[in-house]
């Protein structure tokens, strides 16, 4: 069996320095209203550790791998969720607008109710036993992705007194590796609970329109879904606001 060469001891110590929060563009790590951020990050500076065989490779996520009925949240265990049905979708763009294909887009969300089908979730909202509430997808060409899942509901959280999140979706893509990794979240117009939810609120008041997404006429099915569009850019002055993004560029 081949075995990649040993990290050599002077890459194993390097260090690329102290996080630096970008500003104006995402959330900082450390937000008073947000009590659970200061132990959300690292405290010591990054190491840097060169690319091996797993960075460069992988993941392998193509034609196969992820199918088509990894986009469709409806369906789980011989029956249809309950609730509201939606498409999500838009494209993927660089800091050009240029499109990011063979991007995977990774989904995680509350059921109709504001539950999620997690062993820590415990308040009292039913569970959907046709509800998983995860998906994935890989952009096309084009940088399009596509989802047809439930609009999630909003759900207590503890953070505050009379504490709830206003509804959304989780986000999360990969480029060529498993170390290329975003996560962002996307929420809907006109929610009422923005007003009092921290982490909305922690990112810079000019970036917040960028995690809405927009209702789609256009993509809204006669009889069976509400469309809405969420378009995402990875760099640039447009940038959808990410979770733990330090670089400075």
């Amino acid at each position: 069996m081949l075995r990649p060469p040993p990290i050599p001891a002077a890459a194993r110590t390097a260090t690329a320095g102290p996080y630096r929060d970008q500003t104006g563009i995402h959330a900082p790590r450390d937000f008073a209203d947000y009590r659970t951020t200061s132990l959300r990050h690292p405290k010591q500076p990054l190491l840097l550790l060169p690319q091996r065989l797993t960075e460069i490779t992988g993941p392998v996520l193509g034609e196969g791998r992820v199918t088509e009925a990894d986009a469709d949240l409806t369906l789980a265990r011989g029956g249809e969720a309950e609730g509201q049905r939606i498409i999500v979708h838009g494209r993927v763009l660089d800091s050009d607008g240029r499109a990011v294909p063979n991007t995977l887009v990774e989904v995680w969300q509350a059921n109709a109710g504001g539950r999620y089908r997690h062993a820590g979730d415990n308040w009292p909202a039913p569970l959907d036993p046709h509800f998983d509430g995860v998906g994935r997808v890989m952009t096309d060409a084009q940088g399009n992705y596509r989802f047809t899942t439930i609009k999630p509901g909003a759900y207590p959280w503890g953070n505050h007194h009379n504490a709830w999140r206003p509804a959304h979706i989780h986000f999360s893509l990969f480029g060529h590796a498993f170390t290329q990794r975003l996560v962002t979240q996307m929420y809907f117009p006109d929610d009422p609970m923005f007003f009092q939810d921290p982490i909305f609120n922690s990112a810079p008041e000019e970036s917040r329109a960028r995690m809405i997404s927009v209702f789609d006429y256009e993509a809204t099915l006669d009889n069976w879904a509400l469309g809405f569009r969420f378009d995402i850019v990875l760099r640039g002055r447009n940038a959808t606001p990410f979770e733990g993004d330090d670089h400075d560029d």
